[in-house]
């Protein structure tokens, strides 16, 4: 019973510490479009032109981007700086050293990071599509950027063309007998070059492509199991009956 109770005491203090990682705020639910090739296709270009250049992949090279069905001209005409080559890893256009001395500490790599952001709160991609779109304008901040879903961000918006320039309007709500803030809407203070429904859709391609990277092979997998599943199935049918029939004049 006592290593019952401390199970359950373990695993609250791991949700609660993991909402605190999330900034406390529930996740949204993250699209899921990993099998639409021109959602992935949109969220690869996102990714090179918004993300490369402080980021990396550096477990994704270019030419996998055949996968989701890019030719190779496409590819290197497209998704790749002048001096990169097409069997290259995806590596960040910005030195090292400028990126720890602008933002603190290096930008982290992005490979896995629709895996590795997976919390008792939602999965990683849920996590990344609910923090793209919960930057807001904060000029206490040394970015002048700050989010919701992770306070104190180091980051800056890298969609804020897109988005624009928002705040949020907060409301003071009782829970659990406490009063506490919650955001109950947003104010545009200056608007992007996207609206609100087209900017959540390419997130939302964003965010697929960054869950097909961290796992290219996802969608072959589950294909491949629900064959298994289905095989698996037919064959105890068929061992059912020839177990019936090996064994029926058995008294």
């Amino acid at each position: 019973m006592k290593k019952i109770l401390m199970g359950f005491m373990l695993a609250l203090g791991l949700s609660g510490a993991a909402l605190a990682a999330g900034g406390g705020i529930p996740l949204d639910k993250a699209p899921q479009r990993t099998n639409d090739m021109a959602a992935l296709q949109n969220g690869a270009k996102l990714f090179v032109n918004y993300c490369l250049s402080c980021h990396s992949a550096a477990f994704m090279r270019y030419n996998r981007l055949r996968d989701i069905g890019l030719n190779d001209k496409q590819i290197a005409e497209n998704l790749t700086f002048t001096t990169d080559k097409i069997g290259d890893t995806m590596k960040a256009a910005i030195d090292p050293r400028q990126a720890k001395q602008f933002f603190g500490v290096n930008p982290p790599d992005l490979t896995l990071i629709a895996r590795s952001r997976s919390s008792s709160a939602g999965t990683g991609a849920d996590y990344v599509y609910t923090l793209l779109r919960t930057y807001y304008r904060d000029e206490t901040k040394p970015t002048g950027w700050n989010n919701l879903a992770f306070p104190n961000i180091g980051m800056p918006h890298p969609l804020w063309e897109l988005q624009g320039e928002r705040r949020p309007v907060h409301e003071k709500v009782m829970s659990h007998g406490h009063e506490v803030d919650r955001v109950k809407g947003w104010t545009q203070v200056k608007p992007g070059t996207m609206t609100e429904a087209q900017y959540n859709d390419n997130v939302g391609d964003l965010v697929a492509y960054l869950q097909w990277m961290a796992e290219p092979a996802q969608n072959s997998r589950v294909r491949i199991g629900i064959w298994v599943m289905l095989f698996l199935a037919a064959f105890t049918v068929v061992a059912w009956r020839l177990n019936a029939a090996f064994w029926k004049d058995v008294k």
